[in-house]
Formats: C-alpha cells, structure tokens, sequence
C-alpha cells in the first residue's frame, strides 16, 4: 500500500512517496507504540532504530478533544511514539480538559526545558502566542493555526480541497440527495470543511441538499449522535463529520441505523476512520496527514538541530490532505471523477472556498 510521507528540510516540506505497512488533565510517558513508516527516511530508521534523540525531549498538549480522539490529536501522539522508537527521545502528552488548561500545560513543558512543545488544534493558538512571547528561546510548533512569532513553527492545511474530493464522492452516491455536514467547534479550521464539502457536492450532484449542524464541542460523542440522528431523519444518507471526539457518536448513530436494515454511511476526518469503525459505515474518509508533519518536524530538529519556523500550508499537491490509499466502499468510477477534480483543483483550475 503506499501512503504518504513528509520530509522537512531546512527550507521546507518536500512530500514523497513511501511504502507504509478530555477528560482529566495527565502526564503520560506511555511507550511508543508501532506505527506505519511514514517517510522514507523514517522507514530506514525503523529498520535500525537511532539513538541520536536520546535526551531530547518533545512534549504535545491536546486541544480538548483528547489524545484518544480516533482523529487529529491520536494521529499527533501516534507520531510521537514512532518517534521514540525511532530515535529514542523522550516524548510525553498533557492533556486538555477546557480552554483554560493549554496555557498552563504549554508552560510545562518549557518549564521542564523540552527541546519542542507541540500544540495540537486551532484553539491553542491564544495560548501558544502568549508563551512563545514569554519564552523566547523555547521552540513551540502548532498545527491548524499560524502563531507569527520567531519561536513557533506552524503547520495548516487546505483541508477545504480534501474536503471538495469527499464532497464529490458523497454528491455521486447519495441515494436520497440529502447528505450531511456535522462540525464540531465553529471555528475557522472547520468551516473550511464544511465549505469545501458543499463546494464538491454542488459540483458532483447540483440537486443534492447539504444539512449543516455545528455540536459547540470536539468531545462529546453523545451530541454527535443527536446530531446524526436528527439528520438521518430527515432522509440524509451520508454525513460528513469534522468534529473530533464528537464525531465518535455519529458513527454509533450510523451503527445503530445499519443494524437496524438502513444503510446509511459516515465520512471520516482526519485519519482513515474505517479502521476505528469498519467498512460497514464509513464511505471514505478525509484524510489530513497531521501524523506525518508533527514526526517531520520534530525529527528535523533531532537530526539537523535547525529550527525552520517558516510557515507551512499542506494541500492536494503536497498530498497533505486527500482520500485514504483503499477504498472499498466508493466504486471505480467514483474514484475516476475524484481524480478529475483533483486534477483540476492542483492545477487552479478549481479554486475550492474556504468560507
């Protein structure tokens, strides 16, 4: 199966390809766990592990979706066992329970001289800012938020262009021409999702509807269910869900439906969700290569010692966000249509909204 690697260097993000096999706040020093090689490089590395992290240490705190998320926070934290593995550094999460707690769990890390505090999520940007500006010779990388300070490394995506392809796939296979977009926070990350989605299925299926729902949270599986129940109600068929945690319940809606004769399916976020929740629901999923920065990043610094802070945008043409490699449940020419539009989106012409 191939799969997509990041490679960082000095100057950038250079994309190849590479063969790939909430709650209360904690300190956990869990051992790294085995992951698929990401990168070239990587790979190599996990052939014959590498001592040069040893002593370096590289801590994440989680926005307030959690470590276990099944989306982008578990993709981050998975990252950063590989990277244990691979290189023997240290690596530990603090978790956040609300917004009050990520300042706080950033300093921690600083305090404790970490070599990289990684913030994970959109709404730790705030906090980032002001301890980078309080700390200046601590190094600090965040993903889906660009904090422009010296210190601080930012990684976002074009998630609104993955989010047009499984617009598109949503759009041709709709049975009822009712689909479905369930967010978490309505923040600016989000919309993006939410607006490439109804851009892809407008392109695909102009007589299709786009049901939006915004839950307020990215832990709370049980308004993801009301959320998914309301909507397949209504006749929706196929939900898209960008909400974290949240989105756990829509797929337990979905399982309920299916159990009970109705076919209905789940879009995953962030990861490939089938493997959490199976091929019985989940249509496809958006990926977001999260995994694959927050490791690049991070063994960058333990290789080279140089800390590029230049911002980064990962779209359709660094392979940054896209389809998973499999997908079982989206026929053969449905995944030809996708390919068009992802043609068209990397060469401009398709230029996807963000809002």
């Amino acid at each position: 199966m191939k799969k997509i690697g990041i490679i960082l260097t000095a100057a950038s993000l250079v994309l190849v390809s590479a063969l790939a096999g909430c709650g209360k706040k904690e300190d956990n020093t869990q051992g790294a766990a085995s992951i698929a090689p990401t990168t070239a490089a990587s790979a190599a590395a996990t052939a014959t592990p590498s001592t040069k992290g040893k002593g370096f240490k590289v801590g994440m705190v989680t926005d307030v979706g959690g470590v276990n998320d099944k989306s982008f926070n578990q993709s981050a934290w998975e990252a950063l066992q590989k990277l244990k593995t691979d290189t023997g550094a240290e690596v530990k999460y603090l978790q956040s329970k609300n917004d009050t707690e990520f300042q706080p769990n950033l300093n921690t890390f600083v305090k404790d001289n970490y070599n990289l505090t990684w913030g994970i999520g959109f709404i730790i940007g705030d906090a980032m800012k002001q301890v980078a500006a309080a700390n200046p010779n601590a190094k600090l990388a965040i993903i889906d938020e660009v904090v422009e300070a010296p210190n601080v490394k930012s990684v976002t995506f074009s998630e609104q262009e993955g989010s047009y392809l499984v617009g598109v796939v949503a759009g041709l296979m709709t049975k009822t021409n009712k689909v479905g977009f369930v967010g978490g926070m309505d923040i600016v990350v989000i919309k993006r999702f939410e607006a490439g989605f109804k851009a892809g299925v407008a392109a695909a299926n102009p007589n299709a509807k786009v049901s939006i729902n915004y839950t307020g949270a990215f832990d709370k599986p049980d308004l993801g269910k009301a959320a998914a129940a309301t909507m397949y109600n209504d006749g929706v068929d196929i939900i898209f869900h960008a909400s974290g945690g949240t989105g756990t319940g829509v797929f337990n809606e979905a399982k309920d439906r299916v159990k009970g004769g109705k076919k209905v399916w789940v879009i995953g976020v962030d990861k490939d969700q089938s493997v959490e929740f199976g091929n019985d629901v989940t249509l496809t999923s958006m990926m977001k290569y999260v995994d694959q920065a927050v490791y690049s990043v991070s063994k960058n610094l333990i290789e080279s010692g140089s800390f590029d802070t230049k911002p980064v945008v990962l779209g359709l043409k660094d392979n940054g966000v896209g389809l998973p490699a499999n997908n079982p449940n989206v026929p053969a020419d449905v995944l030809k249509k996708v390919d068009e539009y992802k043609a068209k989106i990397i060469s401009g012409e398709i230029k996807v909204p963000e809002k």
